[in-house]
This record gives C-alpha cells, structure tokens and sequence, in this order.
C-alpha cells in the first residue's frame, strides 16, 4: 500500500507504487510517460524511471478529467 500521508512534492514513487496510488495499471503509467504526460526525473539504482509523486497525481487527475469529456451529437 503507497503511503499518501507523505509529503507528495518530495516524494518519488516506482512505476508499480505509482500505478498502486493512481489505481492503474503500470502500463498505463509507462504510456503517460512515453505520451509527455509523466516525466521522470530520476532513476533508481537498477536504472528503473522514478516519478514525482504530485506529478502521478496530476496526470491521473488530467486523465480522468479527460475520460468524462462529453461531447455533443450533431443532428
């Protein structure tokens, strides 16, 4: 379970804890990133990306928002 209790503009989260937090798939996590969404600005030790924690959560949000878009019918 990601701990949300942190503070989230110091925290960086793996691919997996960022998936967890936004209750996504990791895929998707990995499709923000490649798409411009989601940058990475570090690495792990093995080299893996690591995400800013408030970014995930704005990319989630932005997404979302996205997904409830209505659009008009043309008669």
């Amino acid at each position: 379970m990601v701990d949300l209790s942190v503070d989230l503009t110091t925290t960086y989260w793996t691919v997996a804890e960022a998936a967890e937090a936004a209750q996504v798939d990791p895929n998707v996590v990995r499709n923000w990133k490649y798409r411009g969404r989601l940058k990475s600005d570090r690495t792990d030790w093995r080299g893996k990306p690591l995400f800013l924690a408030i970014d995930v959560i704005r990319a989630e949000r932005a997404t979302r928002a996205k997904a409830r878009r209505v659009y008009p019918v043309a008669a």
